[in-house]
């Protein structure tokens, strides 16, 4: 049985997003060392801000300076922090209620270690050294032993000038994944130019690629069929978006992705055609794998010069 395989995988991209009046004024407070909440209807005070009050929905402007000290209501140890995290060294995940607000903050909490942790501790802002209005002007929370936090006057009524007014958050994921057995041996197969699916004990159809399990009748599959290479085109579309420019995605436009139902297969997959003007693909075109050195997989297919298919032949196949 060949080795199931995994791959660390990696999604990014930024997200830009514009902030409304009081996501602004927020993060255009944490950039002057300010941080504010808003006050609802019946006097509670949010921290982080929100525009609508989450028990009314009723909109709500009224912003109100916080303190920079809090008390921890609840945390989690961080013992191996992962990239773009707030600390590089084991930290502590903590809600911290400041004083003056009525909901928690979620930030890092610099902490020696989780004994050093607790619920009810108190806690102060560290602030960044350089600040640019975001998050992540709070560098992270240190404990405080200190007097309460006093507001000087009435405190900032979230006027600022040079409002923040939008933000590019970089999103990123990072994860292991497994295709699994049966799609392991497809992939290992595909790697010497064969296409192996299987077949359900039951219906008797051949998946491919094969998913373990018959989806029509929920068993499991182990028996392996070898199909195609051959195959037809059952519905087809016409790209007319260039997808990228790496190196096997740099194609020129349009270009036609289909649906091929390899010989032997009772599923179709998606491949490219090649080989043939756009214009005069077509259901029923017999098509062949195109392999490129050291490809791991077709690169596209092309026409194979066998006469059209019937439609009888693939009309379960669309």
């Amino acid at each position: 049985m060949p080795e199931v395989l995994k791959a660390p995988l990696v999604v990014e991209f930024p997200f830009t997003r514009s902030l409304g009046p009081v996501q602004s004024a927020f993060l255009t407070g944490l950039r002057e060392r300010v941080v504010l909440g808003v006050r609802t209807g019946d006097g509670r005070t949010l921290v982080p801000p929100v525009e609508y009050d989450p028990v009314t929905a009723e909109e709500i402007r009224d912003l109100v300076e916080v303190a920079p000290t809090g008390t921890v209501t609840t945390w989690a140890w961080n013992h191996e922090p992962r990239r773009g995290q707030p600390l590089g060294t084991p930290f502590a995940w903590v809600l911290v209620r400041l004083d003056g607000a009525d909901t928690g903050l979620l930030h890092a909490l610099d902490a020696p270690g989780p004994d050093a942790v607790h619920t009810g501790m108190r806690v102060r802002v560290r602030w960044a050294g350089e600040r640019s209005g975001a998050i992540t002007d709070i560098a992270c929370f240190e404990p405080y032993d200190g007097e309460p936090w006093q507001p000087a006057g009435a405190g900032h009524d979230g006027h600022f000038e040079d409002l923040v007014t939008g933000i590019v958050a970089p999103a990123r994921l990072d994860y292991v994944y497994s295709p699994g057995r049966a799609q392991s041996a497809y992939i290992s197969a595909l790697s010497e130019q064969r296409t192996v699916g299987e077949r359900c004990p039951s219906c008797r159809k051949v998946y491919v690629p094969p998913r373990g399990a018959c989806p029509t009748c929920g068993i499991a599959t182990s028996e392996q069929v070898e199909v195609g290479p051959a195959g037809t085109v059952t519905t087809y579309c016409i790209v007319n978006i260039k997808a990228g420019h790496t190196a096997n995605l740099d194609i020129e436009v349009p270009y036609v992705y289909a649906h091929i139902a390899l010989d032997g297969a009772d599923l179709a997959l998606h491949g490219r055609i090649g080989g043939i003007p756009y214009d005069q693909v077509r259901m029923g075109l017999r098509v062949e794998p195109v392999w490129t050195e050291g490809g791991r997989y077709p690169d596209h297919y092309r026409p194979s010069g066998e006469p059209d298919a019937d439609y009888d032949m693939y009309k379960e196949l669309l």
